[in-house]
């Protein structure tokens, strides 16, 4: 079994009800055990900055699916909320983005997949949920929790527990 982190982001519709569904449809359909589940946060957008704030939040899930068929999944469980990769804006406003983040600690870089996620020591709003549920993580050799002091915070906030 591999022990997974997988960033969940949108910024259209219900993103927190949508969220639930989803890691529900992760669990279900990777055959994944959920061992951590982060706080939502609302963060600025990323890249395209002229669009709606984001909803974010990460995941920590058990499963035996590999790295590439894990991936098929999660970019399955995507479509079925309503994105489209293909006709989609880069950084873009969405309903459900779903990073995996690293997957044990499998380096891999192909033109589907990069393990660990290439872009996620840049990102306080990945970093600052994972630092949650994994604080003590490494990642290609660096602790989540000081790659996050290197980085901003400013307006990124813990969402209320919905309940």
């Amino acid at each position: 079994m591999a022990d997974v982190l997988i960033a969940l982001g949108g910024n259209i519709g219900e993103v927190r009800a949508t969220f639930r569904k989803a890691i529900a449809d992760i669990c279900g359909m990777a055959q994944a055990a959920l061992l951590a589940r982060s706080s939502d946060y609302v963060t600025p957008p990323w890249g395209d900055e002229a669009q709606a704030r984001f909803v974010n939040a990460c995941i920590e899930i058990e499963t035996s699916l590999d790295p590439h068929a894990l991936l098929f999944t999660l970019h399955k469980i995507e479509k079925k909320f309503g994105r489209d990769r293909a006709r989609e804006t880069r950084w873009g406003p969405r309903t459900l983005d779903l990073d995996m983040i690293a997957y044990d600690d499998v380096s891999l870089d192909g033109p589907e997949l990069t393990l660990p996620h290439p872009r996620l020591f840049e990102r306080a709003f990945v970093l600052m949920p994972l630092v949650e549920i994994a604080p003590d993580r490494l990642i290609a050799g660096r602790s989540i929790k000081t790659a996050l002091a290197g980085l901003s915070t400013e307006g990124i906030e813990r969402l209320p527990d919905l309940g």
